[in-house]
């Protein structure tokens, strides 16, 4: 009779808990999972969104919260893989900041915010930058940090000063024949690369 009582409780608990998880379990709307399955790189980061909040919104329940950042990931690389900024950008943060029962990964963060940068968001550069001059994910090297911080400072937009300020303080600590191969660098990329009038 006490085996019982006892696999009742359990039971009902274990019903509960999955009652739960269910009731926070994101809803995914039909048609953007159908275009998300399609290629639709805009319907993926958007369901990479929402696996991410989902998992942002699981409280103790490492493991569930772990599965929809895991969802999150892939549904960013698949838009990723296809050239998205936008998936880019997020699997770069996902792998700068991690999250629960997810390891941060500097290496993967460098990695995808080079793919955005090389596409001209300022952005990116701008990460970029910062990374390589502290060495995170990236080696160390204040004139690749010169480069990217310069390509970013190069778009007009909220951040423009702030990145123009970061290169400045780089452009400290490089020589001056450093600073003239970057400045080609610089100028070779742009003339390449047209850059939007602003970002704003």
């Amino acid at each position: 009779m006490n085996f019982c009582w006892r696999q009742l409780l359990l039971t009902t608990i274990l019903s509960s808990a999955l009652a739960s998880a269910f009731a926070q379990s994101p809803a995914i709307d039909p048609d953007l999972l159908a275009k998300a399955n399609a290629g639709d790189a805009a319907a993926q980061v958007q369901l990479g969104d929402n696996s991410r909040a989902a998992g942002d919104a699981v409280i103790h329940n490492l493991q569930q919260a772990a599965e929809y950042y895991k969802q999150a990931i892939a549904w960013y690389r698949k838009a990723a893989d296809q050239g998205s900024v936008a998936g880019q950008m997020h699997l770069a943060a996902l792998y700068r900041d991690g999250g629960k029962g997810f390891s941060r990964d500097m290496s993967q963060a460098a990695e995808w915010y080079r793919k955005a940068a090389e596409q001209g968001d300022a952005t990116a550069q701008a990460s970029l930058g910062v990374l390589y001059s502290i060495g995170q994910g990236v080696p160390h090297n204040d004139a690749e940090a010169y480069y990217w911080l310069d390509l970013a400072a190069s778009v007009k937009g909220p951040n423009q000063e702030k990145y123009a300020a970061n290169r400045q303080l780089i452009g400290t600590h490089i020589t001056a024949d450093q600073l003239e191969e970057v400045q080609d660098r610089v100028a070779a990329w742009i003339a390449a690369h047209p850059r939007p009038a602003s970002t704003e």
